[in-house]
């Protein structure tokens, strides 16, 4: 989570890593967030990992879900028996609260039909949230016309936008309707938690039939982009040491990340990136056995 994300939003830029290519066209554009540091990129290794295990997860738990993209493509694929998505922050919050719990073809709705305009969206973003469907779509609006679609306080509206189209250059209401009423029709696949994902990991620390997917904010950029972005990074990995069951995590390439790992004697793998304009950059995959990413 540590950059705004290239790929929900671009389908012609790839990445490689791992001695594998992979086309991001041919992931399904799941979430109705274009969040900074998504994780789109990541779905192919996700597959991969999850259809990889001997038996089948029971319960797949994104203790940091933001976007949700890898915790929906599990409950859309059908890659885990239930999923778990858990964020603290509470303007992501509404969102997955209003699809999942009843309010989705209204939110759907309500951003079909709203007439962007820079009065029309000040005049949302300016006013009181009265509702939880009032906060989602303010959320999803602000999401969509800020610069990077970052949600952090002090974050700026986009200017000439793409292709010189200002705040309409992200703003695609029948493409978010069509995602939101998607989501809500397999709603019954999916569990939300508002609350703190390293202790939701805690409560479920037990289990041997849940694998957990680990996002944080990472160590470089997340005060920027977050407005929850504090983070105890040395307990959680004391935490995730202490799962039962199997779990993927995912952080900046960061001199400290790599010492915590070597501490609690997990297994690292960079994965590598590039984009269309050639800017190459390094993630790192972090788990107990990577094995099933294959010789690099």
């Amino acid at each position: 989570m540590d950059q705004p994300s290239l790929f929900g939003e671009h389908p012609h830029l790839f990445e490689v890593g791992g001695g594998k290519i992979f086309n991001v066209a041919t992931v399904p554009m799941r979430s109705p967030f274009r969040y900074p540091g998504g994780k789109t990129w990541l779905v192919p290794y996700i597959r991969q990992w999850l259809l990889s295990r001997q038996t089948r997860v029971k319960e797949f738990i994104e203790p940091f879900a933001g976007g949700g993209i890898v915790g929906l493509t599990a409950a859309f694929e059908g890659l885990a028996d239930h999923v778990t998505m858990v964020e603290l922050d509470d303007q992501v919050a509404s969102v997955w609260r209003a699809i999942l719990y009843g309010y989705g073809e209204q939110l759907a709705n309500r951003i079909a039909s709203f007439e962007l305009s820079t009065e029309s969206v000040k005049k949302v973003l300016d006013s009181p949230a009265n509702s939880l469907l009032d906060q989602a779509f303010a959320t999803i609006l602000k999401n969509r016309v800020n610069r990077g679609g970052i949600l952090a306080p002090g974050a700026s509206l986009v200017k000439s936008g793409e292709n010189g189209k200002g705040l309409s250059s992200r703003w695609y209401p029948e493409t978010l309707k069509k995602r939101i009423l998607d989501i809500a029709h397999i709603s019954n696949r999916i569990t939300f938690i508002e609350g703190d994902g390293m202790e939701v990991m805690r409560q479920n620390a037990h289990r041997k039939d849940a694998s957990f997917f680990i996002d944080p904010p990472y160590t470089l950029a997340a005060r920027r982009l977050y407005s929850q972005w504090k983070l105890d990074h040395e307990e959680l990995f004391r935490t995730a040491e202490g799962l039962a069951g199997d779990f993927l995590m995912t952080y900046d390439n960061d001199e400290l990340i790599r010492s915590l790992a070597a501490t609690h004697e997990l297994q690292i793998r960079e994965v590598a990136m590039k984009n269309t304009h050639h800017a190459r950059m390094t993630e790192l995959l972090i788990g107990r056995d990577l094995c099933w990413l294959g010789a690099q």
